[in-house]
């Protein structure tokens, strides 16, 4: 009998924002969580992977045929690189939930600081708005922007939940999201700051693989 061929896990770009964009739990995201709590995309054989076929059919995991691993960089020297390709402008900052630059890439620091103290105060006001954004309008989505005339964002506030912590991540320009540097960024988080978990397969047999 053929040996099940054998591929490597990682969430997409858009299964890392998807992720990470909000605090909700639920199989789905708690699942592409336990894998970035991985150091290393783990194995996974195609006899097995009934529930994770369904989540790659809606691009939110690829099949990889190599294992990769999580940015090793210190925090501080991989958000040099992560950060710049996810804007259009390749200016970007940092930020955590309370308004702190933690690092950019093209502004002056006195912007990148202003700018981090303004996504808090956007946080506290969608607090206050929560129930008309989600419950009246039927808007789901806690980030921000600032479009021009045609509609297109000069700057977007888009928070990043990881753990019990939130980051906002700031863009200038047109947002480039679907970028394999969101999904190491995402990944570094979740490495530095997120609940670490162990033994994979063993969890995700028993409780998200169903």
């Amino acid at each position: 009998m053929e040996t099940p061929r054998r591929h490597y896990l990682l969430p997409t770009p858009a299964g890392a924002y998807f992720a990470a964009a909000a605090q909700a739990e639920d199989r789905l995201r708690g699942f592409i969580r336990l894998l970035f709590a991985q150091p290393t995309a783990p194995a996974w054989n195609d006899e097995d992977d009934g529930f994770v076929r369904r989540l790659a059919s809606v691009g939110w995991i690829q099949y990889l045929d190599a294992p990769r691993c999580a940015p090793r960089d210190t925090i501080e020297t991989a958000l040099q690189s992560l950060l710049p390709p996810l804007s259009g402008n390749r200016c970007a900052v940092l930020a955590d939930a309370h308004g702190f630059h933690l690092a950019g890439t093209g502004f002056s620091t006195a912007q990148a600081e202003s700018l981090a103290a303004l996504s808090a105060d956007l946080a506290s006001l969608y607090n206050r708005h929560r129930r008309l954004i989600g419950q009246d309008l039927r808007m789901y989505g806690s980030a921000w922007s600032i479009p021009d005339a045609a509609g297109h964002s000069q700057i977007g506030f888009w928070p990043l939940y990881v753990g019990s912590h939130r980051f906002v991540l700031i863009l200038a320009g047109v947002p480039h999201l679907n970028q394999p540097e969101l999904v190491d960024l995402v990944w570094l988080l979740h490495q530095r700051y997120g609940p670490l978990a162990s033994a994979l397969p063993a969890i995700a047999d028993s409780t998200l693989a169903g």
